[in-house]
């Protein structure tokens, strides 16, 4: 079976799990720790190999950004930052999606169904992350599902199992008992672009 085909049916049984798991308690978010990211491309590749995303600079559903500080010479600082799509609470690619192509799931993950996209671009254009990509494979706008398909089996998403220092913690956000709530409970936090108003459900340890 070819990649594309690949690709084709996973996208095809992630849309047939959301509809399944329309009762849904759970508010899956991941917490990041990026004090422990040492990039080495781990997630990135994960991501590509369980979501079939093709080879190509622009097909991405998760990255790694540098950030490099320079103290007094010669000490030079960096850092990485761990993003992906922020799985908003308030997603502004959804409101503007004309053919509801873009959706959220119960459990709070925004997913695509490729069937009603139209490649508008609209919900790129709205994405304040740059988190989305036009996927040749799909003939529709791609972008990170939390790796949706490993919910029926209880796993972890492709790139918080992967990571070697473990920068992620995926949990429901709903449960105060989940790993991911605990760490919330006692860290102080934050998110991406605060004032645009979207409430992402990725939280970056302080």
């Amino acid at each position: 079976m070819s990649e594309n085909s690949r690709a084709l049916k996973l996208a095809e049984a992630n849309q047939k799990l959301a509809n399944k798991r329309k009762g849904a308690k759970e508010k899956w978010g991941i917490v990041l720790d990026t004090s422990k990211c040492i990039d080495c491309k781990a997630c990135t590749v994960a991501c590509k190999m369980e979501n079939y995303v093709p080879v190509g600079f622009y097909n991405y559903r998760i990255w790694v950004a540098e950030d490099t500080h320079y103290a007094k010479y010669p000490t030079v600082n960096r850092s990485f930052q761990p993003s992906q799509c922020q799985q908003c609470e308030n997603p502004p690619c959804v409101h503007v999606c004309p053919t509801h192509a873009s959706y959220k799931t119960a459990d709070g993950v925004i997913m695509v169904d490729a069937d009603k996209c139209i490649l508008c671009k609209y919900c790129m254009t709205a994405c304040p992350y740059d988190a989305r990509y036009e996927s040749h494979t799909t003939e529709a706008i791609d972008k990170c599902t939390f790796c949706y398909q490993r919910r029926e089996e209880g796993k972890d998403p492709a790139c918080v199992e992967t990571c070697p220092p473990k920068v992620r913690v995926f949990g429901d956000l709903n449960d105060p008992n989940s790993e991911a709530s605990r760490l919330l409970a006692e860290n102080e936090y934050t998110v991406l672009k605060p004032e645009k108003g979207t409430r992402p459900k990725l939280k970056y340890i302080k």
